[in-house]
C-alpha cells in the first residue's frame, strides 16, 4: 500500500507540473496597443468533453484579456450531440466574437462540426475543405430508430434555424439539408449560399476579409476589428491534450464496460490476495478511467447499480462458495446492467451498448469466476497426496540450511508444494537442489 500511495503521489505531481508547463506557452505575449488582438485555438479531432473544456478556457482567457476576437481553427469528423450543444451555448454566451476557420486544406467540419461552424459569429474555410453531413447516428455509426431519429432531427433543425437567423434563406435550407439528407458541400458551395463568410488560405487573410463585418454579439450589433490583428496562439495544455486524447479513445460503451470490469476484478483480486501492489494499482487506474468516461456520457444509474450488485455477488462467491450459483446470478445481473447502463431517457439509442457486446463482457467476466471456482472444486475433490510413492524421487530446494543435530544434518526443504523437515549426510546451504531418497514419519531423507 505504501508503494501504491507513492505511485499515485508521483503521478499527481507529474500531471500538476506537466499541466503548468503547458500553460506557460500563452503567458507572455507583447502586442502593440494600437493593433487588434485575436486569440487562436486549434483543434483536430472529434467533438467531445475535452474540446468543450479547451474552448471554455480559451474563450475565458480571451475575455479576461479583452481580446478583439477568438479564432478557432477546426478540423473535426463530428462527435456527440450533448457536447455540441454545450459549445453552441458557449459561443452564443460569450462577450468576445468567435470566428470558426475550417482549415488546413483537406480539413472538414463534418456532422457536429457544421453546427459548431454555424454557431460562430463569423466563419471561413480554407480552399479544398468540406462541411456538412450532420445526420444523427448512434455512437457506432449505425442508424437509430425512427422515433428517436425524428426527435433528434427536429431538435437539430430548430437549432439550425435559430443560428441562421442572420444568414440567408439558402444558408438555412442548406443547414437543414445537412441534417435531413446528410448533405455535404465544398467551401465554395458553402460561400455561395452564405453559410460561411469567406474563403481564405490563411488565418491572417481570413481576419483581413472579416474586418468591418457587422455581427450580433449578445443581442447587440458589433463590428469586427480584425485587420492586421496580432494572433496569440493558445494551444491545449499538456494535460488538456492528454485528457482530449484519452476521451477520444475511451468514448466507446464496450471499452468503458471493459475498463469497469477489469478495474473491479483487479481490485477484488488484490483484496483477496494481499501482498502485491501492481494488480491493485492497475485496477485503480482502470476503474478510474471507466468512471471518468461515465462522467462524459449520459448514464442510467440503475444499470450502474446492477453492475455493482453483480460484483457483490462475485465477492460473496469468493468468501462463501456456492459452487457457481452466486456467480451465475452475478453474470445475469451484470448482463442486465450493461444493457441498461447507457440506455438513458434523454438518449436511449445513441449511447447504448449492443447485446453482443454485453454478452461478451458478461460472459468473459463470469467465465473467469467459473474457472476459479472449478479449480477450487477440483482441489476439494482431489485425494490428499503425501505418501512415500509421491515424494520419493522428487526434487526440492533447501529453505533452511542443514546443520548438525544429534549426529545428523537437519534442515527444511520445499518440495511438492510444501515445507518438510529433512535429514542429509552432508551440510546443505539455502537454495541447494536436493532429491528425496526416503521418508520416515514426517521427516524426509534427502541427498544433493
Amino acid at each position: 500500500m505504501r508503494i501504491l500511495r507513492l505511485s499515485l503521489l508521483m503521478i499527481g505531481l507529474f500531471l500538476l507540473f506537466w499541466g503548468r508547463g503547458g500553460t506557460l506557452m500563452t503567458a507572455t505575449a507583447q502586442t502593440d496597443a494600437s493593433q487588434p488582438v485575436v486569440y487562436q485555438l486549434s483543434i483536430d479531432g472529434p467533438v467531445n468533453r475535452g474540446m468543450v473544456d479547451y474552448f471554455t478556457r480559451g474563450i475565458a482567457e480571451a475575455e479576461a484579456a479583452q481580446a478583439d476576437a477568438v479564432l478557432v481553427q477546426l478540423n473535426t469528423p463530428g462527435g456527440t450531440l450533448n457536447d455540441t450543444q454545450k459549445i453552441v451555448q458557449l459561443f452564443r454566451g460569450t462577450a468576445v466574437p468567435v470566428i470558426i476557420y475550417v482549415a488546413p486544406s483537406g480539413a472538414q467540419a463534418a456532422s457536429a462540426g457544421s453546427i459548431i461552424t454555424l454557431a460562430a459569429h463569423a466563419a471561413g474555410m480554407a480552399p479544398q475543405t468540406v462541411i456538412g453531413a450532420a445526420s444523427p447516428v448512434s455512437s457506432d455509426g449505425s442508424d437509430i430508430n425512427e422515433t428517436m431519429y425524428r426527435k433528434v432531427v427536429e431538435d437539430m433543425q430548430a437549432v439550425v434555424r435559430a443560428l441562421s437567423e442572420n444568414r440567408t434563406d439558402e444558408a438555412r435550407e442548406l443547414g437543414e439539408a445537412m441534417i435531413t439528407d446528410a448533405r455535404a458541400v465544398t467551401a465554395q458551395e458553402a460561400l455561395s449560399v452564405g453559410f460561411i463568410d469567406a474563403i481564405a488560405p490563411t488565418a491572417v487573410d481570413l481576419l483581413d476579409q472579416l474586418h468591418g463585418r457587422e455581427i450580433d454579439l449578445l443581442g447587440q450589433p458589433h463590428t469586427l476589428n480584425t485587420a492586421g490583428a496580432t494572433l496569440i496562439d493558445l494551444p491545449q495544455t499538456r494535460v488538456e491534450n492528454f485528457l482530449y486524447l484519452l476521451t477520444t479513445i475511451i468514448m466507446q460503451p464496450v471499452l468503458i464496460g471493459a475498463l469497469l470490469l477489469l478495474g473491479i476484478k483487479a481490485i477484488t483480486f488484490e483484496v483477496t490476495n494481499p501482498g502485491g501492489w501492481f494488480v491493485g494499482f492497475f485496477g485503480f487506474v482502470a476503474l478510474g478511467l471507466g468512471l471518468y468516461a461515465l462522467g462524459l456520457l449520459p448514464v442510467n444509474w440503475l444499470g450502474l447499480a446492477f453492475i455493482g450488485g453483480a460484483f457483490i455477488l462475485f465477492m460473496m462467491e469468493v468468501f462463501t462458495p456456492t459452487f457457481g450459483a452466486l456467480t451465475l446470478t452475478g453474470v445475469v445481473t451484470l448482463f442486465a446492467g450493461l444493457l441498461v447502463l447507457f440506455n438513458t431517457a434523454a438518449m436511449p439509442d445513441v449511447f447504448r451498448l449492443s447485446i453482443p457486446g454485453a454478452i461478451l463482457l458478461a460472459g468473459s467476466s463470469g467465465g473467469l469466476f467459473f474457472f476459479v471456482i472449478g479449480k477450487a472444486i477440483l482441489s476439494l475433490r482431489a485425494q490428499p497426496k503425501g505418501n512415500s510413492d509421491d515424494l520419493i524421487g522428487r526434487e526440492g530446494k533447501v529453505r533452511q540450511p542443514f546443520r548438525t543435530q544429534d549426529g545428523q544434518y537437519r534442515g527444511t526443504i520445499f518440495v511438492y508444494g510444501s515445507l518438510w523437515q529433512a535429514t542429509a549426510d552432508a551440510p546443505l546451504r539455502r537454495g541447494d537442489k536436493v532429491m528425496v531418497m526416503g521418508i520416515e514419519g514426517l521427516t524426509l531423507a534427502v541427498a544433493p
